[in-house]
């Protein structure tokens, strides 16, 4: 294959524009939140309160500004 190192291309093969490896770690990141929010949501009896979706997402919420 092209551009695989130790891998080429018989002269009767046709090289797949389709076949390539993508990692993006931005999209892994949003996958395993999301994960995470549907194997909690299945755990619950419940709707899962905004509490305990910033808790799984692991947001930090800002302190409150006083006035």
């Amino acid at each position: 294959m092209e551009g695989v190192p130790g891998m080429r291309m018989r002269s009767d093969e046709v090289h797949d524009q389709f076949d390539v490896t993508l990692e993006d770690s931005d999209l892994l990141g949003e996958v395993e939140l999301t994960t995470n929010l549907i194997i909690a949501a299945s755990e619950s009896d419940d709707h899962l309160s905004p509490a305990e979706i910033d808790q799984i997402l692991g947001v930090v919420p800002e302190p409150r500004q006083e006035s």
